[in-house]
């Protein structure tokens, strides 16, 4: 497994600083590529099952050596896809804005999420009348809500969480179908401000990087190579930055700005189209 420093730092305000998170994770014991509903999936290909669930494992081990929290989903054999937690729901604020997916193959997936949150009784619980995917498309800053439409998401489904949460949302169009989610091509690195992200420009439409460029001056930008690594499907608790151990050029950006990367294999995974985000919900 890998390891990491198991310092709590804390910085002059600006700078990272670690705090405990939740996460909601499923492990792979049914993950497989049987169809192909991104670039990604290649039926040609066959998932190692042993392998995949033991990149899974060293993923969850490492979330709870740096002290952070994880429950786990009771996986499916008919979803195979439920692996990719983060697409279930977007949860803040003590509330839950379920996720409607755009695949028929992942559906299934809703329901399992929904029992599980309103089993937990963790806050209120909203269906989605939209299509989103969870944390896919929708990623958290201090005051707003970052969404991705283009190719799985619905723009209305942006209304639709920014009057339920009460948060302003901001519309980025994805267009380069190899990043059909919000979180394959973007990354917030610490969701107490508003101006620490990472993003690959090449997967936003032109209007949308000049938004990104104006919200987010000094952010870190992925070159193609990282990007395809799915290096932005990385995981941040503010100090340490959970990544595929792939986007190397990524590491010693993030070293500059002051976090602490921590590369990690979890390539079985990205035979389906995910890795470190897709696998981990975060339960704010």
């Amino acid at each position: 497994m890998h390891t990491a420093s198991a310092h709590r730092p804390l910085h002059p305000q600006g700078a990272s600083v670690y705090t405990a998170r939740r996460y909601l994770m499923c492990p792979p014991e049914h993950f497989r590529v049987t169809y192909s509903i991104n670039p990604w999936m290649d039926l040609t290909k066959p998932v190692d099952s042993r392998l995949a669930m033991a990149q899974w494992s060293d993923l969850r081990d490492l979330y709870r050596s740096l002290g952070h929290s994880v429950a786990e989903l009771e996986p499916r054999p008919e979803l195979p896809d439920l692996v990719f937690a983060a697409n279930g729901a977007l949860v803040l604020d003590g509330r839950v804005l379920g996720a409607r997916f755009a695949h028929p193959e992942r559906f299934g997936e809703a329901r399992v999420h929904e029992d599980w949150h309103r089993a937990r009784g963790d806050g209120e619980f909203q269906r989605a009348q939209h299509t989103n995917e969870g944390e896919g498309d929708f990623t958290v800053t201090a005051s707003w809500l970052l969404a991705g439409h283009g190719f799985r998401s619905s723009p209305l489904a942006q209304q639709e969480a920014q009057e339920y949460f009460g948060r302003p949302v901001i519309g980025l169009d994805l267009v380069d179908p190899r990043f059909y989610h919000l979180d394959t091509a973007l990354c917030v690195l610490d969701d107490r401000r508003d101006d620490a992200v990472m993003y690959y420009p090449g997967a936003f439409s032109a209007g949308s990087r000049a938004v990104l460029a104006r919200l987010f001056p000094d952010a870190i930008l992925a070159e193609e190579a990282d990007a395809l690594a799915l290096g932005l499907n990385a995981v941040s608790d503010g100090h340490h930055v959970v990544l595929p151990q792939a986007a190397q050029s990524l590491l010693e950006p993030l070293r500059a700005r002051g976090y602490e990367p921590i590369p990690i294999d979890l390539s079985e995974l990205l035979k389906g189209g995910g890795s470190v985000k897709c696998c981990t919900a975060e339960l704010r």
